[in-house]
């Protein structure tokens, strides 16, 4: 192969922490990825664009953004995503992403609960989506079912309408994250119809009984128009898009036989690949940073060592990290010829750079 990117959300520590963080983390094979490079460069990300910085990376390098940051980056996702769902959204329509919800309600504000962590049953998405589809069917914005917890909305009309990512919103005050636009008000609209039907539905009260959390909301974003397709299809860039750990809309801009990635099965593929994993992701948001450590331990092992070997006896060419937090992401460049420079000392220290 000749070139690899991988894709690390949340692998940048906050910049408080790092320094603590990076004292107790034992990464060897990361640490020589990281300080023996040939390029390295740290990229500032205004994340008012409403979306994260690997969101917007990604977005880009599938062709689905004209930017990767500035007031062009976009999270145009949901007709590609649809397509790997094997749904096929209709050439010149616009459709949503729209996620089931936990909205919940501080003294001060409003927030959006992590959607990894509600824990959503395939029977319990489905009939949450079947109570909802009649409404916006109703008033002609229909529903289509990708998995429980992935569902898109076509609304060609929305095209003004301006969404924040889950990720980009989750943990913080939704007063400033919510839909804007001319059609805000209507999706606000929508949404309280659908908290309405939701409320008090059996499924949620099985959900309370069982310590989960209703399902009280959705989340609506990466509205995007439909290109013609002769048939459902990945992103232009698909066929090196690998992934693990990924949320569903993520993983559906995928191969299905590339959607659990590992070094062995990206390397045997023989082409250039972008491999985004997403087990960071989480620990992050919640600053659980003991299980975000055990979790940059995991890659270390599971992805880290093996890569590096596979640079030293060539069966890599290049490896590229992109890694990232809330505000930044750092791409840095290695190879087998930039791994000799022996008199670059191996640390971790461009984690704490950001």
């Amino acid at each position: 192969m000749n070139q690899l990117t991988l894709v690390l959300p949340f692998a940048l520590p906050n910049a408080e922490l790092a320094a603590d963080l990076l004292k107790v983390l034992q990464a060897p094979a990361l640490a020589a990825l990281l300080s023996r490079t040939s390029t390295c460069n740290l990229e500032t990300f205004d994340n008012a664009n409403r979306l994260l910085p690997h969101e917007a990376w990604l977005a880009h390098a599938l062709g689905l953004s004209p930017a990767p940051n500035g007031e062009a980056a976009q999270a145009a996702f949901a007709a590609q995503a649809m397509r790997g769902y094997g749904l096929v959204p209709e050439p010149g329509a616009r459709y949503f992403l729209l996620h089931p919800a936990h909205l919940a309600i501080a003294r001060s504000h409003i927030s959006l609960e992590d959607l990894r962590q509600l824990k959503l049953s395939e029977a319990d998405g489905r009939t949450l989506f079947d109570t909802a589809r009649p409404y916006f069917d109703e008033i002609g914005q229909p529903l289509a079912y990708g998995d429980a917890g992935t569902w898109f909305m076509r609304a060609d009309g929305w095209s003004d309408l301006q969404c924040a990512t889950p990720d980009a919103a989750t943990t913080q005050d939704l007063s400033v994250w919510m839909p804007e636009g001319e059609h805000a008000r209507a999706a606000r609209r929508l949404q309280n119809e659908v908290q309405m039907l939701w409320h008090e539905h059996p499924v949620n009260a099985a959900r309370e009984e069982r310590g989960l959390k209703a399902i009280n909301s959705f989340w609506i974003w990466g509205g995007s128009l439909a290109t013609a397709e002769s048939a459902p299809a990945p992103a232009r860039c698909a066929a090196s898009l690998h992934t693990k750990d990924a949320a569903g809309w993520l993983a559906a801009l995928a191969e299905p036989t590339r959607r659990d990635a590992s070094p062995n099965s990206v390397l045997a593929s023989k082409q250039d690949a972008i491999v985004a994993l997403g087990g960071l992701i989480e620990a992050a948001q919640a600053q659980e940073w003991g299980m975000w450590l055990q979790q940059l331990q995991a890659l270390e092992a599971d992805w880290f060592a093996p890569l590096l070997a596979a640079l030293k006896d060539g069966r890599l060419g290049q490896l590229r990290l992109v890694l990232s937090h809330r505000d930044a992401w750092l791409a840095c460049t290695t190879s087998k010829h930039a791994q000799r420079k022996f008199w670059r000392a191996i640390t971790l220290n461009k984690l704490k750079a950001s």
